[in-house]
């Protein structure tokens, strides 16, 4: 479960320079999915029920394994980092980051949080039978703008979106979209707002190199705002133009937590070559 961090510094401007605010503890965490096996086949809705109340009973019920996501990971997160998120596929990345954001609960451990984290695409809710603008102010009120501000921020949403540049798609509805337009829209919406802590899965992966850097300075701002950014990624450069930190899963367990450059030589030897 995701708990608030309490204690006298809820903003980096009570804090002097030279002190390290916690915004996110990971303390001891594994996370475990239970997946129905295959071996009983449809069958009948009585036999459904009675395997789901012997389950109940027992975790050695017939028919249902576990998958360990993630196992007994450790640590602390502070103000003013961009985290990357690194690994093989499968390896956990995007199961702790949801985690983090309170959306997947825990088997042991705990996972503690100062502020509000924002998993990005997830805050901002975005309805594909909306058009862009309007899933761009109910996103905006999604992450708890107010109207007033979203009205500010619109056309500075629209612009780093990039989405108008070849047509006025703002005004289409979402499905319409490929996945790249919607992912950059998504956020392009979360970075218009400061966050405590936001958690980004793959986003700078999508779109041209400009809107890449684009992201990348933003992200920098953020941080400079303090907050603190965790980007799970497959791409080492957005990790190395980005990140400071660098927390290296594998089959779920943290195997390195370190400098970006130290890590990523580290994973690059483990992969064979750059990505």
């Amino acid at each position: 479960m995701a708990d608030t961090i309490t204690g006298p510094h809820s903003r980096a401007t009570d804090t002097t320079a030279t002190e390290r605010v916690p915004t996110v503890v990971v303390d001891g965490v594994d996370i475990v999915y239970r997946v129905n096996g295959t071996g009983a086949g449809r069958g009948s809705a009585t036999a459904a029920l009675n395997r789901i109340l012997r389950r109940k009973k027992t975790e050695k019920a017939a028919g249902v394994r576990k998958v360990h996501a993630v196992r007994n990971v450790s640590f602390t997160a502070y103000r003013g980092e961009a985290i990357g998120l690194i690994g093989t596929n499968g390896s956990g990345k995007s199961t702790l980051l949801k985690a983090v954001a309170g959306l997947l609960p825990v088997e042991n451990g705990r996972i503690y949080t100062d502020g509000q984290p924002s998993l990005l695409g997830v805050n901002a809710a975005l309805m594909n039978d909306l058009t862009g603008e309007r899933n761009v102010h109910l996103g905006g009120l999604a992450m708890g703008m107010s109207r007033e501000q979203v009205r500010e921020r619109y056309q500075e949403i629209v612009d780093f979106s990039g989405i108008n540049e070849k047509g006025d798609f703002i005004t289409l509805p979402m499905r319409t979209y490929s996945s790249g337009m919607a992912a950059r829209l998504r956020f392009s919406i979360a970075a218009a707002k400061d966050h405590d802590v936001l958690l980004i899965d793959e986003a700078l992966a999508t779109g041209d190199a400009s809107f890449r850097k684009r992201s990348e300075a933003r992200i920098r701002e953020l941080r400079k705002n303090a907050g603190t950014v965790f980007l799970v990624s497959h791409n080492n450069k957005s990790i190395r133009d980005t990140c400071d930190r660098v927390l290296w899963l594998e089959r779920g367990e943290l195997r390195m937590d370190g400098a970006t450059e130290d890590v990523l030589k580290e994973y690059e030897k483990f992969t064979g070559g750059k990505k």
